[in-house]
């Protein structure tokens, strides 16, 4: 019989909470700073003083798109520095009050991103194409690196120091994503791989108990190819049905023939909570609780959501909620799955090995409580750490800020393309994140992806794993600039100049 070093029992729950982050790792005392870097969820943001900032939103002007970025007008004055990455390290210092948001800038965020300090074919970089991944503050950087210098370790077998400090830190994740959804728990709460892996395990689990012949899996056209083709595997191995909810013309989920959908037969229905190649916000609350009236559970993506607005899983009153942790500033490879607790403790394994046991011999098998039943083998405990960071960092500025501010950014953008000749955007739902997918007349979208990456842009072309919605508008592939925090008006109007000299090169 094979049992832990360490009784499941006296796995921590949550690390204790520092009075703040400390903003990275310190070799002095990296343990410790590890700890107080990873044990809350929300805390007093930093930021390099090497320059003035404000405290107040800094919207992006409204004024008329010059096709020459190398001379910005009075309404488009040019960003305030930003500090090199190669420049001298400066010390961080708090902003903001204990326990309070700090006031949002994107100035202020970017400093936080060596990244986008960096040239691309000779040009700043201007990174557009958050909607396929987010970039990574020093915090998330720092804290990666703080991990596995000081505390590599596996988790939950080990009885030594560095095994406790590893779990602390890694339950510690858990514990601050359940706060970052407002589940009520986090035991609410499975680390999987990111969104697919969290879709994929819900219809092999609940979906291979739950599905039977004659049952409808409702979703919409807009979906990620990751909320359509696990739906269609379980689909076939269950004899139900994937049934689509077609668009309105401006991209939003047509609700009137959402309702006609709606039966005794629907089991489940699968949408995002934002779209990620038209934008488009559904009212997933109202959506649910129409579904519930049916019996019908609901999954929601968030991968596109998280990092545009707050998410309350409990006031959505969602079953199933996912997202993946790289679209939120953090690794790539972890993600989460929420599943309402009455859900969660009648799902099966979905894959057997070490962590989700209990005890374990040869005429059968004592299986590990919900979470862990669902987390077979070694996790990816950096990626938890990372994750942890990632939330620390966004958490510590005015999300409502944040919010507003990629609105505006956003309304600008779409002024600042229709100066293109030949433009057209898709999608025009009025509640909607930044994302501005576009065909070009005369261009292939891989043209105009190669065409902006010589100037040092970066954006998306192709079919975004989104080829319904895309057909929707008739289209096989197209053009996507998707906008993020840390963007500004300068870059748009980069994004937009670029595009002016391509149509006049033709």
């Amino acid at each position: 019989m094979t049992t832990p070093d360490v009784p499941r029992s006296l796995w921590p729950s949550a690390a204790p909470a520092p009075d703040a982050l400390s903003g990275g790792l310190t070799s002095a005392d990296p343990v410790t700073a590890l700890a107080a870097a990873l044990a809350t969820s929300t805390v007093t943001g930093t930021a390099p003083s090497t320059a003035p900032v404000t405290d107040s939103l800094t919207p992006p002007v409204t004024g008329p798109v010059t096709a020459d970025p190398a001379a910005p007008s009075a309404a488009h004055p040019v960003q305030p520095a930003i500090p090199s990455a190669q420049s001298t390290p400066v010390t961080p210092e708090p902003i903001g009050l204990p326990g309070q948001p700090a006031a949002f800038s994107p100035e202020l965020a970017r400093r936080d991103f060596p990244i986008l300090h960096r040239t691309v074919n000779g040009h700043p970089l201007v990174w557009l194409d958050n909607g396929a991944t987010t970039q990574k503050p020093r915090q998330v950087i720092e804290t990666l690196a703080g991990f596995y210098g000081s505390a590599n370790s596996n988790i939950h077998r080990g009885a030594h120091t560095m095994a406790r400090e590893a779990t602390e830190a890694y339950e510690a994740g858990r514990a601050a994503v359940a706060r970052f959804l407002g589940a009520a728990s986090p035991d609410d709460i499975v680390f999987v791989r990111g969104t697919t892996e969290g879709i994929n395990l819900v219809a092999q689990t609940w979906g291979r108990a739950n599905l039977g012949p004659g049952d409808d899996i409702l979703v919409p056209v807009l979906e990620h190819h990751s909320n359509i083709v696990p739906w269609q595997l379980i689909a076939k191995e269950t004899r139900a049905r994937v049934v689509p909810v077609p668009l309105q013309p401006d991209g939003q989920i047509d609700l009137d023939a959402y309702a006609d959908l709606l039966s005794m037969r629907t089991q489940l229905v699968a949408v995002s909570q934002a779209s990620n190649v038209l934008g488009t916000v559904p009212p997933v609350r109202e959506m649910t609780a129409l579904a519930h009236r049916y019996g019908a559970k609901v999954l929601v993506d968030g991968a596109q959501a998280v990092a545009h607005f707050p998410v309350d899983v409990q006031d959505l009153d969602a079953d199933f909620y996912v997202f993946s942790g790289h679209k939120l500033f953090a690794p790539t490879g972890i993600g989460a799955l929420y599943a309402k607790p009455e859900v969660m403790r009648n799902m099966a394994p979905w894959q057997g090995g070490g962590n989700m046991i209990e005890s374990v011999d040869f005429t059968g098998t004592t299986y590990a409580p919900v979470p862990h039943l669902l987390e077979a083998g070694t996790g990816h405990i950096s990626g938890v750490v990372g994750l942890l960071s990632a939330l620390n960092w966004l958490t510590s500025f005015d999300r409502d800020a944040i919010a507003a501010y990629e609105t505006s950014l956003m309304a600008y953008a779409q002024q600042a393309l229709a100066t293109v000749p030949g433009l057209e955007l898709l999608g025009s739902a009025p509640d909607r994140i930044a994302v501005l997918t576009f065909t070009l007349a005369g261009h292939d979208p891989s043209t105009i992806a190669d065409w902006l990456d010589r100037d040092g842009i970066a954006i998306r072309a192709g079919h975004h794993c989104a080829q319904p919605a895309l057909a929707h508008y008739g289209l096989e592939s197209a053009a996507r600039a998707s906008l993020a925090l840390y963007n500004t008006s300068e870059e748009v109007d980069k994004l937009v100049a670029s595009l002016h000299r391509l149509q006049q090169a033709a």
